[in-house]
């Protein structure tokens, strides 16, 4: 007798036409037989403005993949903080408030939350959660405050403190939390003043965006294949927080010691330093390639010999698992780490590369010369362990599986 298909609420504040991961739970419910709704705002994510062609035509973004997309209003990101602020802030209002009123006569079987930074963005799911008598589910990717404290953004213990309750506020009236990386936990019980029983609170990672599981072999028309170089490959957001500074002082150092070249992917606020850098310490065995497309990535993973992740440490950073490490384990190419923290727990425990501290200069360049010097077959062989440990800890059927068996269970007690 086939299960009963569940009516399932996601609440996020960004969604496609945006590119984010939760599209891809939307499509993969959606294939199991479910009914899903998604409340969102209206797509203005990177840019800050919301996007032409949904301004052209908003009626072509009501429904994505057979889900019902629900929008309420927002105030776009733009360029400063204090419209961040008031983006922010406009898409948990308008939420709970016009999206309570969208939805009204709706019933679901659980409320879902892509909960990115700002964990507010949980409150509209909360609210109608409760309107529903549906259990809520807040999927847990940011630690806050804490990462307000980490990237600077807020220093004033008492400000840090005031926020501090508004999560616990939060956490207190939820169901289930849900945690992208293990060591979560201990972050998440703090702000935890209830008893929550250990059966709900659950990890749940990420997982790689379809295609990286098997790379093209034509490589990618942006960088071609070099078979004289060792090529290492970063992709993803080009901050502060990923210490180009030191990647580029090894880079500067390799130089007529082994044939390395590095390519950069992305955008970010160090785009411009990069760029000056490069041009200032001629480094012509780095070469920067901009913002792609998402579906552009496994080629140009395919023109790699290693993938690179770094992240300066702090008590955050070590925590999490950036998205990009279960995409770099999928493709089956071998990893550079200069991280600390879980991400390296999880190369070194997949024997899927090789890594060092954070913000070590020395220590990368050791790994590096000795990633570069080792033999393909030596390569493939790292890069085929941690294909298989993203197969076991993080591949999305187990994963879509895991969170389809809480709904159920949730609906069974008739939580909510």
């Amino acid at each position: 007798m086939p299960e009963q298909k569940l009516k399932v609420l996601i609440v996020s504040q960004y969604f496609w036409p945006e590119n984010m991961r939760i599209n891809d739970l939307v499509e993969g419910l959606i294939q199991r037989g479910h009914d899903v709704t998604v409340l969102t705002g209206l797509p203005n994510y990177p840019e800050g403005r919301v996007f032409e062609d949904y301004r052209r035509s908003p009626e072509q973004y009501v429904e994505y993949r057979g889900a019902k997309v629900v929008r309420v209003p927002l105030i776009p990101r733009g360029k400063r903080s204090i419209t961040l602020i008031l983006n922010y802030l406009s898409f948990f209002v308008s939420g709970a408030v016009l999206g309570s009123w969208k939805l009204r006569g709706e019933e679901f079987d659980a409320v879902f939350v892509y909960a990115v930074s700002p964990i507010m963005s949980a409150i509209p799911a909360l609210v109608i959660g409760k309107f529903k008598r549906a259990p809520v589910f807040i999927w847990v990717l940011d630690l806050w405050p804490e990462t307000l404290k980490a990237v600077g953004v807020l220093s004033n213990a008492r400000l840090l403190a005031l926020v501090g309750k508004g999560v616990s506020w939060i956490y207190n009236r939820a169901d289930y939390l849900l945690l992208q990386s293990k060591a979560f936990s201990s972050s998440v019980k703090k702000y935890c003043t209830r008893e929550l029983p250990s059966e709900r609170l659950v990890y749940f990672p990420s997982w790689a965006e379809d295609g990286f599981s098997s790379l093209p072999t034509e490589g990618s028309p942006l960088i071609a294949h070099d078979l004289h170089s060792f090529t290492i490959l970063f992709a993803g957001n080009l901050g502060e927080a990923q210490d180009f500074p030191a990647i580029l002082d090894v880079a500067e150092a390799s130089r007529g010691k082994l044939a390395i070249r590095w390519v950069i992917v992305g955008d970010g606020r160090m785009s411009e330093w990069l760029e000056q850098q490069i041009a200032e310490r001629g480094l012509d065995n780095v070469f920067l390639l901009g913002r792609h497309p998402l579906d552009t990535m496994p080629a140009l993973f395919a023109t790699a010999d290693a993938l690179l992740v770094s992240l300066k440490t702090n008590e955050v950073f070590e925590k999490t698992i950036p998205g990009k490490v279960q995409a770099y384990l999928a493709s089956g190419k071998p990893i550079l780490g200069m991280i600390d923290g879980e991400a390296a727990r999880v190369i070194e425990e997949a024997g899927a590369g090789l890594a060092c501290s954070s913000g070590d200069r020395q220590a990368f360049a050791s790994i590096v010369e000795q990633m570069a010097r080792m033999t393909t077959l030596q390569r493939e062989a790292m890069g085929a362990s941690g294909k298989r440990y993203y197969e076991e800890h993080f591949s999305k059927a187990k994963l879509f599986s895991s969170l389809e068996s809480l709904f159920r269970q949730a609906t069974l007690r008739g939580e909510g």
